[in-house]
Parts: C-alpha cells; structure tokens; sequence
C-alpha cells in the first residue's frame, strides 16, 4: 500500500515563494532578470498570439503526493471547482468558438465529483479534450476502472506522468507502487485503443527530472522510452513530452533545502533560448483555477499572479482583453525557456 502522507510544502503562502524567485539570491549569488532577457529578444512586454487552449483546473485533490508537485496536490486538498462554475466554463466555450482545445487538469481531475459531467458537457460543444490523468487513480477504486472506456467514448487524448520507465526512479518521485500501477493502468488504456497505430485515441507520456537538472532530448528519450515500455511490458503510446520542473511549491522547497537551488537557476538562465520564448504556452492558453479565477498559466496560478487584464474571473471572461493583455513574467518563467523550452505539451524549440 502506497503511503498517501501529506508532504505539502514549506511554502505554502504563494507571495512567500514569488519573493523568493524574484529575490532569485538566497546569499550573494543573483539572477539575471527574466524581463531582460526577454527586452534582448525583443519579446517584452509578453502578448498573446490568440488563446485558443482553455487549460481548466478543477481540483487540486488527487490521490498521490508527488515530490516535484508544483501543484502542491494531496488526498487532503479540499479545493474543487463547482459546477457552477464548470457551467461557467461552458458558457465561455459556447461564446467562444476559438477555444478549440479545452485541457483538463487537477489533482486528479477524476477526483472531482463532477468531473465526468463536464467531461460530457465539453463533448458536446465539440471541443478538442485532454485529460492530464496520473495513470493511479484508474487502479484507485472500482468507480475509475471504466475511465478508459470513458475516455474513448468522448474521444478524449489522455496524458499522464510517467517520471521514468523504471520502478525505482518513478516510485522515488511518486511513492511506493506507483511504476506497478501505472504500467498496469497503461496496458488497461492500451486495450481499449490507446496509444495503438491505427486508431486516433491519443495516449502521451509526461517525463520530469527527478533530481536539480535540465531533461534530456525529448525526441531522444521518446525513443528509449518506446523501446523500453515495448519490450518489458507490450506498452505502445504516441508521444512524450519532456517538461522542465519549475521553481514553485514542492520543487522549490526540495532546491532550497538540498542546497541546489542557487545552481538549478543558473543552469536555467544559461540556457535561455529566445525561439523558446518566443513560443511559451502563455501566449495561446488561458489557465482557469479551481474558484474560477483566470491566469496566464498553470504556474502563475500556483503562484496567485492573476491575469493583467480586467476581468480576472470566469464570469467576467472577455477573450478580446485577454487577447490583448500583458502576460505577467517573473523569475520562474525560466524554467518554460531554458533550452528546448517546456511547456504543458513538451519542448517547444
């Protein structure tokens, strides 16, 4: 039995971690500004090309506690999204025709009581639907052994966290047993058509460096991956995506009492790619948090930094000021731009 104990980080208060990577010193050593970096690519201030993802996060309850969790998710978070305002969300799809893609994130998204209803509901509207599943939470009950066919049924791309295709390097980032169970929810997904040449039910992987570096190549690790996953367990999946852990949350926590977390930022800001900048997620996606408030990421809304616009909550939702608002950067937006980029969808660059 995994042990499900809360690890939640030091940190809890947002503006605590904000005054921390804006510092960007935790002695004498300081960090090149993200704003000029981005002034030298002639990227600043940050706008939008057009938002055309809707990435909504409907809970921050989740089954697992993982260590680099820049969501800072639990067993024990009590924050979901009501359906209220899911139907808000609706209603902005519905007005909305250039929201093509609507990416459904937690937590556990599934953990959400009405996580299948707005799941049905986005269907509906003929919506593009990815569900970020942690690949556990279909083993975690006899109530989610059925999400694949649900999933199928709606059509919907499934990515999932996978840290490595070993036991020993996934369950050291995830808890005890979670490499058994996630092969295990694989080949479940798999039988009924994801991940196979042949059909178009999407199945992508998720990898992220379990320790204070940068990942690998992506298109170089999909590859062991594949070859891997193939041989030891008869898995197939259609891609991988490489994200670079943040400087948030959990995260930050592990650098700061590691003692890593001066040379993490440095190799970050080194490797600063201005094609990278140039395509960060945050010019084509809206992030919506669980209350209904409206960022210009996932990270920025761990991080409480609300869009600069002035409708800030879904019920105020008005695409031609978000359209052409000013993306609010800080320090941690290195992690998004640091050699091949990283985004929600893999390296960028």
């Amino acid at each position: 039995m995994r042990s499900l104990k809360a690890q939640h980080s030091s940190l809890a208060d947002a503006h605590e971690q904000v005054a921390i990577i804006e510092r960007g010193r935790t002695g004498d050593f300081a960090l090149v500004p993200f704003q000029q970096n981005l002034e030298g690519s002639n990227l600043y201030p940050l706008k939008p090309t057009e938002v055309q993802i809707f990435q909504v996060n409907i809970g921050k309850m989740c089954n697992q506690v993982c260590k680099h969790c820049h969501v800072d998710a639990g067993p024990d978070r009590k924050e979901i999204m009501t359906r209220e305002t899911m139907q808000r969300c609706l209603d902005v799809l519905q007005a909305n025709d250039q929201l093509q893609t609507v990416d459904i994130t937690g937590g556990a998204p599934e953990m959400n009581p009405d996580f299948r209803w707005f799941v049905e509901e986005v269907s509906k509207l003929k919506r593009n639907i990815i569900v970020r599943c942690n690949l556990t939470i279909i083993l975690a009950n006899k109530k989610y052994h059925d999400l694949p066919l649900f999933y199928k049924e709606h059509n919907a791309e499934v990515v999932s966290s996978l840290p490595f295709y070993t036991q020993d390097r996934t369950d050291r980032q995830r808890g005890n047993g979670v490499f058994e169970d996630s092969i295990k929810a694989l080949q479940m997904l798999n039988d009924v058509g994801y991940g196979k040449e042949g059909t178009d039910l999407q199945l992508n992987l998720v990898y992220n460096p379990a320790g204070a570096f940068l990942p690998p190549s992506q298109q170089a690790l999909e590859k062991e991956y594949k070859q891997a996953l193939k041989q030891r367990f008869g898995i197939d999946f259609n891609n991988l995506y490489v994200i670079t852990n943040m400087p948030i949350s959990r995260y930050l926590d592990y650098l700061l009492t590691s003692g890593n977390y001066e040379a993490y930022m440095e190799k970050l800001v080194n490797a600063y790619n201005p094609v990278a900048a140039l395509n960060v997620m945050c010019r084509n996606t809206i992030s919506v948090g669980w209350d209904g408030y409206l960022y210009d990421c996932d990270f920025n809304q761990m991080l409480e930094l609300k869009v600069h616009c002035q409708g800030q909550h879904i019920s105020d939702f008005n695409i031609a000021d978000l359209n052409n608002r000013e993306i609010i950067t800080g320090q941690h937006c290195y992690g998004c731009t640091a050699g091949s980029g990283s985004s929600c969808g893999g390296a960028v660059a």
